[in-house]
């Protein structure tokens, strides 16, 4: 008798997951070869303000978190994730084209949004279906996974992105183009590589939205949500890690560095860091995510000395590591099947409103108060955190 066929054996992670993962991976490629230089190119090619430059990621942001809470409950009500998950990662590819053929702000808003409306249209989906192809079992390791493969994308775009700019003198738009081939390869992927499960027959469609329907997200559910919005408010936009390790000496052109760094040490940790949610408490991992991330803001509200800001901005990468995957499981192990999509949408929501309202946060302290106090506040609201995780943990055991 096989390993495979042993009724002690370990189930495996579905082969249907190393695929989304290698989706998220490329479409990431295909997003940050953009992203990382869309700033400077609206700014210096197109002649766009500042000002201009945070009213479009803005309006690209606020439209993705709108779309994302339809997405899950719709996915919820047609009772298939597929779909909707391929219209996603459809629109993100169709959209990396016009940031290539760009002129002027007009073409770069309407790629942003459709982008974003992808972005929006496919995350709530494509969680809800990671979960319902992983054996309970395995499902810590199975979001760890995806959430590894999605940030090996997240430094390979930049890296790709310096080296192209390197080789063809700056030509925007060349390397744009060259965005267009992994955001394709996704979707292919995503289309012969992934099968969705067959809902069982007796299955009902049920309307998410209905209040009966909603009342059945648990106690246990909503607290996720909350205690994953508070994280996000002690977990602000990355640009400030970036802003930090500058004033402290980092040259500009080498600024990309600080997010491939980050991403390193948070593609590293993410699979064995969620593979290790499925044989312990996950209240105790995410305490120890939190006490990092304290961490993290300690180091990087010490004095802006390089060797503080980058011990800082590794921190950062394991603590993202240890949490975001977790996350994820924990969604999954709170909300009925039947409602996953709804779940992962008013989660991402909840969590993309705190992130919008933190990083702003952030950004009027640093210009106030100076960039450590930004930091210290991190560290306040993630204290926050570890005292409500702690208190309820202890509430439960008493």
């Amino acid at each position: 008798m096989t390993a495979t066929n042993t009724p002690n054996a370990a189930p495996r992670i579905p082969p249907a997951i190393w695929a989304l993962g290698f989706v998220s991976l490329l479409m990431d490629v295909s997003s940050e070869l953009i992203h990382s230089l869309l700033p400077v190119f609206m700014f210096t090619a197109l002649g766009i303000s500042a000002f201009s430059i945070g009213l479009i990621e803005g309006a690209a942001e606020a439209t993705a978190l709108i779309v994302k809470v339809f997405s899950g409950v719709l996915s919820d009500w047609w009772g298939k994730r597929k779909p909707l998950a391929l219209l996603g990662y459809g629109l993100g590819a169709l959209s990396k084209p016009l940031f290539a053929l760009a002129g002027g702000a007009g073409l770069v808003v309407a790629a942003r949004l459709i982008d974003r409306v992808g972005k929006g249209i496919r995350g709530a989906p494509r969680d809800a279906l990671v979960a319902d192809i992983a054996p309970p079992e395995v499902r810590g390791a199975a979001f760890g996974l995806r959430q590894s493969l999605d940030t090996v994308g997240a430094f390979l775009g930049p890296l790709l992105a310096m080296g192209l700019m390197l080789l063809w003198a700056n030509d925007f738009r060349a390397v744009f183009w060259v965005a267009v081939i992994p955001a394709f390869l996704a979707v292919a992927l995503l289309l012969f590589g992934v099968r969705e499960p067959e809902r069982k027959a007796d299955d009902k469609r049920v309307n998410p939205i209905r209040r009966e329907n909603l009342r059945r997200l648990p106690a246990a559910y909503w607290w996720v949500v909350g205690i994953g919005a508070v994280f996000t408010l002690a977990r602000f936009s990355e640009a400030f890690l970036v802003l930090r390790a500058a004033q402290g000496g980092l040259p500009l052109a080498l600024t990309p560095l600080v997010l491939i760094a980050m991403n390193v040490v948070y593609a590293a940790s993410a699979y064995p860091l969620g593979k290790l949610a499925d044989s312990m408490s996950h209240a105790r991992l995410l305490a120890a995510g939190l006490v990092v991330l304290i961490a993290a803001d300690a180091a990087l509200a010490y004095d802006g000395h390089w060797l503080a800001a980058w011990l800082g901005i590794v921190l950062w990468g394991l603590h993202m590591g240890m949490t975001q995957g977790l996350l994820a499981a924990m969604i999954a192990g709170t909300a009925p099947a039947d409602l996953r999509g709804t779940a992962y949408g008013f989660f991402n929501l909840a969590s993309g409103i705190a992130l919008l309202v933190a990083s702003a946060l952030a950004g009027l302290l640093w210009d106030s108060f100076g960039a450590a106090f930004t930091f210290v506040a991190g560290g306040i609201f993630s204290a926050v955190a570890l005292i409500a995780i702690v208190w309820r943990e202890a509430r439960r055991r008493g």
